[in-house]
């Protein structure tokens, strides 16, 4: 993987458009990134990151987003970094946007944030154009990390070096180096492996103990089901042999139990012989006493019969005169409802003669009916007069309609002559309100042009009085911190002539018996110089210079503040003048005043225009009212005295049919009422006579009918006759008599019931006591060979279920123990695993020695032979081993652990082990070659000799066309390196600027 070129916009600390040309930095091998502290020189290598996977490096991840925009970028300047690289043979351009809260283009003042945007295009060397590949963030990383073959965190670790993580690699522990090694070459796979064996034994475990639990529980249901006659196992689930006691103690409890079986079926049959004969003897003993009881009934019932029998014959007399009277029972009921329509005939005729006047009281039914024919035709001839009285009515309510309208006429006439005289003044007053509200109109139109400069005074003026206070306190700001700055920069002149002064004695720190001075060149060193307690070194005067630099920024920051807010008191003085504030607040108060008061006097205009329209609307009605007034007024006059006229002939036409009654109406109801008394008179007088007559010749069949049958007279034989009821009450008293008779002599005449009177009395009591205990002896044996028989039954199934189960379950307990073996073999916690190895430990270990092995050829170039970096497997914390790191030191030949190293030593040893780790993680992802890396910091820790030999190691990385990007604030690096690529910082942000060879 080689760069070609990064464009950054609005990124991190840059506020505008950098480009890095990374072709012309890498065509001298070594180049050197550098500048001051905040700069943005590890912002370049996140931008890198970014382009690449999305997200930046480490911690830094937090600062992903919205974040990542810098904070001196223009508000419609999007922030994006854009990558140009060559991978795998294939030139591709990645280009990132990240989210960003842009200003909204509609919609009013605010901002809105746009999604996220990448690009990925590559470069077609035979057309000379870029294509397009992807827009898809999730495709462009999966192509990235599949042509890298590395993730965002190994990518980190062997492209951008971080020199802190790998001295923290040196120091630390084995559990953190495995942490580290897991994430770089991706074991978590072998994790996974013990994971599952783990997970599998302790499956297999809890169906074994899941089988044992379930054969113990068969044991304790055959316990129960043999007495409690049953030994139980004194072994816990998942022990050895379980299977094998619990199938023993089953046989024993099958055995026992088929020996009870046995017993009880004997016991069972000489108990049912003897509840057998038992039954029989009670039944015997039961017949006995029931024929015995029989015949002593019959011959209760027979002396009840003797009793009664006096009843019986005078219900048969009566019974037979009941016969011969249902003979003349028709005629009775004919004579019964002739008598009754005869009188309610005679109560309707006298009824309808009561309500008729006394000249008709002696008249038949002749009589009557003629007088109704006689008042039917008179009503007849009121009809013609009942026409006449109904024109009458209605002429009264026509002339009454006109007497209504003619006042309502009057009403509206005289409404409208009251509003008409009214109605110069209305619309002169009208028309002087919409002069008023056209002339306010105007003023509030030059109110307003005067209105909006008062106001823009106001504001500007308000501003004057902010800026003018801002403006001060700027002032005294840019003099403190000036004099902050001045006191800085003099404690840095001091520390450095202090440091310059003492100097000699920091050199001498150096110095070697045998080995040449840096200054004079001589190996002997009789008198080197010492420090003094007031000695200052490079870091004192490093973090003087420090702050001398952040005092003249703070200082340079406030003079830029004071600058701007002077410039901002101009432009409002300019606008506002020298009028005071107050003064101006009045006038902008009074202008509004006028100003309300005249939009308020305007307001009145359209309703005004509106009122006189509606007034006019009004005056043109109100005049077309009058006027057909008039014309309805002389035509109801002439249509008055015709309806008058016809009146008067009507009137003197019903005076004469009226009679005494008020009107025809009354007349003829009087007339309709008298003929319906007439008529209903006259037919009940007809339904009287014809009643009379049926009823006498109902007399004369009946008294016929009563002679026929023997009886004296009609009134005996209506005696003697039985409703229902009766008949069948005394039918059914002769029936059960006879009946009964029959029943006793029956009884009395059976053989057996005779002969069992003669034997003694039966004890049907002791029988069935006798009989009830052989029945309870049969139960109880029944029951105890039911009980054996299920036990058999039950210790037969359990068994079996057990057997079942013990066979299933021995394949289980065969894989747990293989199962289980593995899992703590792949733990390190088996007596096999020696070391306490775990899988992942001991992938991770192989990996450590290549690592190892790599670093040590650059360690040895870097420490002139003396340091070899060795991989040890030695136990560590918790009794494991795997994952130790030794440095072997030539002078000693002793072997001790990396912690032990000086600070240049862990230096140069991190940077070894970095470049080991680069070369091994390389090969592990497919050899995907790189050819830019970059290494961050560390270089102030080591004398001129080390890091001449560094740069040689470094420098020999170009022997297969790879560039090194070195990051570092040492001045000596910039001496001696000469393409370079510097990170400026300024108050509009950070800018780049390149230099080749």
């Amino acid at each position: 993987m080689r760069l070609h070129r990064l464009d950054i916009t609005a990124f991190g600390p840059f506020g505008g458009s950098q480009t890095v040309d990374f072709d012309e930095l890498s065509s001298a091998g070594l180049f050197l990134l550098h500048g001051p502290t905040g700069a943005g020189k590890t912002s370049v290598l996140d931008a890198v990151c970014y382009a690449l996977y999305g997200s930046v490096p480490g911690v830094r991840q937090s600062g992903q987003g919205l974040t990542l925009r810098s904070d001196h970028a223009a508000p419609a300047t999007r922030t994006e970094v854009r990558l140009e690289l060559t991978v795998a043979g294939r030139r591709l351009e990645l280009t990132r946007q990240p989210p960003w809260e842009r200003p909204k283009k509609k919609g009013g003042p605010g901002t809105t944030v746009d999604k996220a945007q990448s690009w990925l295009r590559e470069y077609d060397a035979t057309a000379g154009t870029w294509k397009d590949l992807s827009r898809s963030h999730q495709e462009i990383g999966e192509e990235i990390t599949q042509l890298l073959g590395m993730s965002r965190e190994q990518f980190c670790q062997v492209v951008l070096l971080p020199q802190g993580e790998f001295a923290r690699f040196l120091r630390s522990d084995a559990e953190a180096r495995g942490k580290l090694l897991g994430r770089l070459f991706d074991t978590h796979r072998f994790a996974e492996v013990e994971k599952r064996l783990a997970e599998r034994r302790r499956t297999t475990e809890a169906q074994v103990r899941q089988g044992d639990a379930e054969l113990l529980a068969d044991a304790h249901r055959m316990q129960q089901a043999a007495g409690n006659a049953m030994a139980l196992p004194d072994l816990a689930p998942g022990e050895p042999g379980l299977a094998a006691e619990v199938l023993g103690a089953a046989a024993v409890a099958r055995s026992t139990a088929r020996e009870q079986l046995t017993i009880a079926h004997s016991r069972l049959t000489a108990a049912e012989s003897a509840r057998a004969a038992a039954d029989r003897e009670l039944a015997d003993v039961r017949e006995l006493a029931r024929l015995q009881q029989r015949f002593t009934q019959a011959r209760e019932r027979a002396s009840l019969l003797e009793e009664r029998v006096d009843g019986y014959r005078q219900a048969q007399t009566r019974m037979e005169r009941a016969r011969k009277a249902e003979a003349v029972a028709p005629a009775l009921e004919l004579r019964e409802a002739a008598e009754t329509e005869h009188r309610e005939a005679a109560r309707a005729e006298a009824r309808a003669r009561d309500l008729l006047p006394e000249t008709f009281a002696g008249a038949g039914a002749a009589g009557l009916t003629a007088a109704a024919r006689r008042v039917a035709e008179e009503l007849g001839g009121l009809e013609s007069a009942r026409r006449a009285e109904q024109r009458l009515t209605e002429l009264g309510l026509e002339r009454a309609e006109l007497d209504r309208q003619e006042r309502a006429d009057e009403d509206v006439r005289q409404e409208a002559e009251a509003w008409l005289a009214g109605w110069d003044t209305n619309r002169a007053e009208l028309r002087t309100r919409i002069e008023s509200a056209q002339e306010a109109a105007g003023r509030a139109e030059q109110l307003a042009v005067r209105r909006e400069p008062a106001e823009r005074r106001l504001r500007a003026a308000r501003q004057r009085d902010q800026f003018a206070g801002d403006t001060e306190d700027a002032q005294r700001q840019v003099l403190a911190r000036a004099e902050r700055a001045v006191e800085a920069r003099a404690h840095w002149l001091d520390l450095k002539e202090q440091r310059l002064n003492g100097i000699a004695a920091e050199l001498a720190a150096h110095l070697t018996d045998g080995e040449p001075c840096a200054v004079c060149g001589a190996s002997e060193h009789p008198a080197p110089a010492r420090k003094s307690a007031e000695h200052v070194d490079r870091a004192a005067e490093e973090q003087a210079l420090t702050a001398h630099q952040h005092a003249e920024e703070q200082r340079t920051e406030a003079e830029r503040r004071l600058g701007v807010v002077r410039e901002a008191l101009a432009a409002a003085t300019a606008e506002a003048g020298d009028t005071p504030t107050d003064q101006l607040a009045d006038e902008v108060a009074e202008l509004e005043r006028l100003y309300e008061q005249a939009r308020r006097d305007a307001s009145w205009l359209h309703p005004a225009t509106e009122e006189l329209r509606r007034a006019e609307q009004e005056h043109d009605r109100r005049t077309g009212i009058q006027q057909q007034a008039a014309l309805r007024a002389a035509s109801r006059t002439t249509l008055r005295d015709a309806l008058d006229r016809e009146r008067a002939l009507l009137e003197e036409e019903l005076a004469q049919t009226r009679g005494t009654a008020d009107n025809v109406a009354a007349r003829a109801a009087q007339l309709e009422r008298q003929a319906a008394l007439l008529t209903d008179a006259a037919d009940t007088a007809r339904v009287a006579e014809d009643t009379a007559q049926r009823l006498k010749d109902a007399d004369a069949r009946l008294a016929d009918a009563a002679f026929r049958a023997g009886f004296e007279t009609p009134q005996a034989a209506a005696d003697a006759l039985l409703d229902d009821t009766a008949h069948r009450e005394l039918q059914r008293r002769l029936d059960a008599w006879q009946s009964e008779e029959a029943a006793v002599r029956a009884v009395l005449a059976e053989a057996d019931t005779a002969a069992a009177a003669q034997q003694p009395p039966a004890d049907p009591d002791a029988a069935e006591r006798a009989a009830s205990a052989a029945e309870r002896r049969t139960r109880d044996a029944a029951s105890a060979r039911d009980a054996a028989a299920r036990r058999c039954t039950e210790l037969d199934r359990l068994s079996a279920r057990s057997a079942a189960g013990a066979r299933q379950l021995a394949p289980l307990r065969e894989e747990y123990d293989r199962v289980a073996r593995l899992a703590a073999l792949t733990a390190g916690t088996s007596a096999d695993n020696e070391r306490r190895m775990r899988l992942e430990s001991y992938v991770l270990a192989a990996r450590l020695e290549q690592v190892a092995a790599a670093a040590t050829v650059r360690l040895q170039r870097m420490s002139s032979g003396r340091y070899t970096l060795v991989h040890s497997d030695d136990r560590a914390g918790r009794g494991r081993s795997g994952l130790g790191l030794h440095v072997v030191d030539a002078w000693t030949g002793r072997e001790r652990d990396t912690a032990t190293l000086s600070g240049g030593e862990t230096f140069f040893a991190s940077l070894a082990l970095a470049l080991g780790l680069a070369d091994v993680v390389t090969d592990e992802a497919g050899g995907v070659r790189l050819d830019t890396l970059f290494i961050d910091e560390g270089f102030g820790s080591l004398d001129e000799q080390t890091l001449d030999e560094v740069l040689d190691v470094l420098d020999s990385l170009r022997e297969r066309d790879r560039s090194v990007g070195i990051v570092s604030h040492v001045a000596d690096l910039r001496r001696r390196i000469h393409a370079q690529l510097e990170v400026v910082k300024g108050r509009a942000g950070s800018a780049v600027r390149q230099r080749g060879q």
